[in-house]
């Protein structure tokens, strides 16, 4: 259940090192909003952050507003 983000690229069938702590920039949809302190969710069919529970992992919190435009989001990892 935890979320977890590379700092460098993990070759295929290899082993490989994730962050599950840390503030990172997260890609989104350009028309989804989020305020500084919004749950950030994962949505790991379309592999962005949205601010929908249903049917997604929480990833932690939004840090910054993210508004209608730009294509990533600052998220703190909740574990």
């Amino acid at each position: 259940d935890l979320v977890g983000i590379v700092k460098h690229d993990i070759p295929a069938n290899k082993l490989g090192a994730l962050a599950v702590e840390g503030v990172f920039d997260v890609e989104k949809e350009a028309a989804t909003v989020f305020a500084a302190g919004d749950k950030v969710y994962w949505d790991g069919l379309n592999l962005v952050a949205v601010t929908t529970a249903t049917g997604n992992k929480l990833m932690g919190k939004a840090v910054a507003a993210a508004g209608n435009g730009p294509t990533s989001v600052r998220v703190r990892l909740s574990q």
